[in-house]
């Protein structure tokens, strides 16, 4: 190649370099005279082309080029809310420093990896039709046109949300930390400090708290240090820990301390349905990975009973899956009447009511929450040592398996010791049904008579062992409704045993009898047998046979209880097998309410057998106590057969029960 060629083509490389050249010397000696500013109104118009809303910058801009993140800052700015949203600015701040990713913008996506926000105002707002301010598209509904935000900090600012669909209205402030104690040390961390109040889904809410000086929106890896003592409606809690993506919750790792009114009191915070109960205290470890919360370890009280365990809390399927394992030491049976609708101190209040007002029932009345059952699934298992039922009635090592299932809730097995023997069983509520549905088979097996009713029998008596079964069904939206609608069966039983004869003379109105055994002292007599063999038709529990038999005296009760009143009418009528000399031979009548029972006998004719001796005396002084003689029948009988003479209705083997 010539030497003149040669010539040529460096020149023209010279030239094409001059020309490429040219506009970027331009440009940077544009950029020296008057700086970055120039951005500031397509900025301006491109936001407002974009999202029909205004951004002001009125500071200047200052850009540093780092590839691919360069970084931006501005003075003041703010950026309009749409016309229906209640504030005037969505985001007010006296200065801003962003990082854009330049390829994902290339890519008309606006992602900033980067914000700090000096003295910010931001109010973040949802329509009730759906509409949300920080959507950047012209309707506001378009999930995907939004800033995505990867870490932001805040210095000293207030923000505040709104929805007005779940009546919701939150307004808060952050402010700058240095070392401040209230910051989990492990961190080692400077940050902000938050509190907040309004309401949340009506509810009062009140937080304060501080964390990290970095707000990780989006990064998946980093935990964030937080702390926060929370309180919503009548709940608070406390908690300390980490947070990792603020946004999602993805991992949560803190100590967690709540209590409130009832664990229902929940609902609006978790969206799951916990049962009524009495007030709560728990402190545990709360962890959250992926889709699964635990609540790990937890110790508490519920009412007066102590409560400890783990629940589990799934939250990838259709609905929320619950799971737990919970423990109790001591279960007071007070602290179960809210888990099915029965009122504190309604058993209080009705034996001080009136007789025959509403306020007089005891049965629970407080209609099941079953519009929530089909907010989650539940498998709950639950043991305690010992319940605490005043010192009444003995019992222990209740176990329970609580399934909730398309709003089907099962309790199966149930097993509670009572008297040195037991109850158990299968209940089921079917809250899919309108109104609730309810069935309810209990076996009674070798409950101690002794330990049952104390009162009836002295240190040394032996009664006999309670066998039996209940099997009813009914449907209602409490437990009263249920049972006072309830069809169904109820059959007891017991063999052997020995029980005290002044209990029984007292009840034969054997005053004679009675006045011995108080002078020498209380003796033992043979219980041959008892039976109790109920009818239960749209809540009347008929008798069918109630028998009560000793060597001694014979009681055969007939009668209804009537659960939808809560009222009782049975009379007990005596048959003495020994020949008394001073017997009022009257029936018992138990009458009046649950309640309110009242015991008397037949006043009418007690009087007519006081007349009777009375006029006798006028004839003959040895005749006066004629009236009161009580010949009795003389012998025993097969308890087979008194069943089967007591009855109104003709077998007691119908009531699932063995007489021997």
């Amino acid at each position: 190649m010539s030497t003149a060629h040669k010539s040529r083509i460096a020149v023209g490389l010279r030239w094409t370099l001059a020309l490429i050249a040219a506009p970027i010397l331009l440009a940077l000696l544009f950029i020296a005279i008057f700086g970055w500013n120039w951005l500031r109104g397509p900025i301006e118009r491109a936001t407002l082309e974009k999202t029909g809303r205004v951004l002001s910058i009125s500071g200047d801009i200052t850009l540093a080029m780092h590839w691919p993140l360069p970084h931006i800052q501005a003075g003041p700015i703010t950026f309009a809310n749409p016309p229906w949203a209640i504030e005037k600015h969505m985001l007010a701040a006296d200065a801003v420093e962003i990082s854009v990713d330049l390829p994902q913008l290339l890519m008309r996506k606006i992602v900033l990896p980067e914000v700090r926000l000096v003295h910010p105002v931001v109010f973040l707002e949802q329509a009730s039709d759906g509409r949300k301010n920080w959507l950047l598209d012209t309707a506001q509904l378009d999930e995907g046109a939004r800033v995505h935000v990867g870490l932001l900090t805040l210095d000293d600012g207030r923000i505040g949300y709104d929805d007005i669909a779940q009546k919701t209205s939150i307004r808060g402030e952050l402010s700058s930390l240095a070392g401040a104690s209230v910051i989990p040390p492990a961190f080692g961390l400077a940050g902000i400090a938050f509190k907040a109040e309004g309401q949340y889904k009506s509810l009062p809410v009140k937080a304060r708290g501080s964390g990290g000086p970095v707000l990780a929106l989006r990064d998946e890896s980093s935990p964030y240090p937080l702390t926060i003592d929370l309180s919503i409606g009548t709940n608070r809690l406390k908690a300390a820990g980490s947070v990792t993506s603020l946004l999602k919750f993805s991992t949560i790792d803190m100590r967690l301390e709540a209590r409130g009114e009832s664990l229902e009191k929940l609902f609006p915070l978790l969206g799951i349905a916990l049962p009524v109960t009495r007030p709560y205290s728990t402190t545990g470890h709360l962890l959250r990975e992926g889709e699964t919360w635990r609540y790990e370890n937890f110790s508490g009280v519920v009412g007066a009973s102590d409560i400890a365990g783990t629940a589990k809390v799934d939250t990838a399927g259709k609905r929320p899956t619950l799971s737990a394992e919970l423990a109790s030491n001591r279960l007071d049976i007070v602290d179960l009447g809210p888990l099915i609708g029965a009122r504190p101190g309604s058993v209080k209040r009705a034996k001080q009511a009136t007789p025959g007002t509403t306020t007089a029932r005891v049965l629970p009345e407080i209609p099941f929450n079953a519009e929530r059952w089909d907010s989650v699934n539940a498998e709950v298992t639950l043991k305690a040592k010992s319940i605490r039922l005043g010192s009444e009635l003995p019992l222990e090592n209740l176990h329970v398996h609580l399934s909730l299932r398309d709003s089907m809730l099962k309790l199966d097995p149930f097993t509670i010791g009572v008297a040195g023997g037991r109850l158990s069983g299968v209940i089921v509520l079917d809250g899919q049904r309108e109104p609730m549905h309810a069935r309810a088979q209990v076996r009674v097996k070798e409950v101690h008579m002794v330990k049952l009713f104390p009162m009836m029998a002295t240190p040394q008596a032996q009664m006999g062992l309670v066998n039996g079964e209940v099997v009813l069904n009914g449907y209602g939206d409490s437990v009263r409704d249920m049972l006072g609608r309830a069809n169904g069966r109820l059959g007891l039983v017991i063999n052997g045993g020995k029980v005290s004869r002044l209990m029984m003379e007292k009840a034969g109105l054997h005053l004679w009898e009675i006045l011995q055994l108080k002078i020498a002292g209380d003796q033992l007599v043979n219980l041959r047998c008892a039976v109790a063999d109920f009818n239960v038709k749209d809540g009347t529990m008929q008798t069918e046979a109630l028998v009560f038999d000793t060597e001694i005296t014979t009681i055969v009760g007939s009668g209804k209880i009537d659960l939808n009143k809560e009222t009782l009418q049975l009379t007990l009528n005596q048959k003495t097998k020994n020949t008394s000399p001073l017997a009022l031979r009257s029936p018992i009548y138990i009458r009046g309410s649950f309640a309110q029972p009242d015991v008397q006998v037949d006043k009418g004719r007690v009087a007519l057998r006081g007349l009777g001796a009375i006029a006798l005396a006028a004839i003959n002084p040895l005749l006066v106590l004629l009236p009161l003689v009580d010949p009795g029948p003389g012998k025993d009988r097969d308890c087979r057969q008194l069943v089967r003479d007591s009855q109104v209705a003709p077998s007691a083997q119908s009531a699932n029960v063995s007489v021997q």
